[in-house]
């Protein structure tokens, strides 16, 4: 019998019954997050830290593409970015963070939790040199990290504390969420299912509103590629799944950025939507000292930002992005998620963005995808098998 046939009703696609896709295909939609938040993160990276005022000083308009150092030559010894060369198309510790997370799943080859971390993370960051585009040499990732990324390894590897609850005492900040794209990617259109292994992993780094963000976060990755899946749909993926004030602060944000078409009129609005669930204060680079502690009335900025600019833009890529890294402050994060989720949609990267960016980085933007898709699909025949185990099991004690 010939298969009935279900259309998309609009957005990036749909699926046929057969499986057939209709729209983007798994590993286009993997590639476009991935490479989508790459490039993101290269373009946020030399702005970042900034208000949206300064951006437009010193750049005498906004920023629409790949642009240099903000102190231009003076990158190595400029205070307060030295001894990074942010600009020029290099991607920061956002991009590093999210190959080492696929590399753990490459090896894992099933879902993670805290302990995969512990177990090859954490070594990863530790022992394996690689090229890190800001310092313009091979050196540990652990080097180029933050100190709130540096927590794991401080905790897990010299304080052999639990992996589950390794996060607690951490800044609270988007460390964990910034490179949860590949467990909303592996757990591809259900959202449900990314929101709950980000958050088991993100306890190895973070606790709180940081460690929900990364739920979310991975749950919005998750919802973007669902077949006829939209900027509305993925907010209200979100939603359904966020606690506390990561959900007012999501509700809150969309529901303006919803009034403007550009991200030029959104750029104030946003920000004063999400000030008040925001603990670092006006002043980015001077946060106040209720900055980054625990509460369940908080969000972190960075996801809130990023999906208003996808509302804003209607999930178009280059308009998300750009938004995202024009409206400053944490920009490379903000602009990393932003086009994780319009990547994921199907909105396509701009060619000439993501070969500068692979180019200036040293860095294969696409096999990582490559890789991600082979174990999402593995991943999924093995859910499979367990859920069809599962039923038998449930059907022999007379549930069905």
């Amino acid at each position: 019998m010939t298969p009935k046939t279900e259309e998309s009703d609009g957005g990036s696609g749909g699926t046929r019954e057969s499986g057939t896709p209709v729209g983007p295909t798994l590993e286009e939609r993997v590639t476009g997050a991935l490479v989508g938040a790459a490039v993101g993160d290269a373009l946020g990276g030399p702005v970042e830290g900034y208000s949206p005022d300064q951006i437009l000083q010193r750049h005498g308009g906004r920023v629409h593409g790949v642009v240099g150092p903000w102190n231009g030559d003076d990158w190595r010894t400029a205070r307060p970015i030295a001894p990074y060369h942010k600009g020029d198309g290099h991607v920061t510790d956002d991009t590093l963070m999210t190959h080492a997370l696929i590399r753990v799943y490459a090896t894992v080859r099933d879902h993670l939790d805290a302990y995969a971390l512990a177990d090859h993370l954490v070594p990863d960051l530790m022992t394996n040199p690689r090229w890190i585009p800001e310092l313009e040499a091979e050196a540990l990732p652990l080097q180029r990290l933050f100190l709130a990324e540096k927590w794991l390894v401080t905790r897990i590897h010299y304080g052999h504390v639990d992996p589950r609850e390794a996060g607690v005492g951490n800044i609270v900040n988007c460390g964990a969420a910034m490179y949860m794209a590949p467990v909303g990617l592996v757990n591809a259109a259900d959202p449900a299912a990314a929101y709950a292994e980000a958050i088991d992993l993100a306890g190895a780094h973070q606790s709180s509103y940081g460690r929900e963000a990364a739920g979310v976060f991975a749950a919005a990755v998750a919802a973007a590629c669902a077949p006829g899946a939209t900027p509305d749909s993925v907010v209200a993926a979100c939603l359904s799944l966020a606690k506390d004030g990561t959900r007012a602060a999501i509700e809150q944000v969309c529901e303006v950025a919803a009034r403007h078409r550009d991200f030029e009129s959104a750029l104030t609005p946003i920000r004063e939507a999400v000030t008040p669930y925001d603990t670092v204060g006006p002043d980015y680079r001077q946060p106040s000292l209720a900055a980054r502690r625990p509460s369940r009335l908080h969000a972190i900025e960075e996801l809130p930002v990023a999906l208003g600019m996808v509302v804003t833009a209607g999930g178009d890529y280059r308009h998300s992005v750009l938004g995202a890294v024009n409206y400053g402050r944490d920009c490379d994060s903000i602009a990393t998620m932003a086009g994780a989720v319009t990547g994921a949609l199907g909105s396509p990267v701009p060619e000439e963005w993501s070969k500068r960016v692979a180019e200036a980085s040293r860095l294969d933007l696409w096999s990582p995808a490559t890789a991600l898709t082979e174990v999402a699909r593995e991943i999924f025949e093995k859910d499979v098998h367990r859920r069809r185990a599962h039923e038998r099991a449930f059907a022999g004690l007379g549930g069905r």
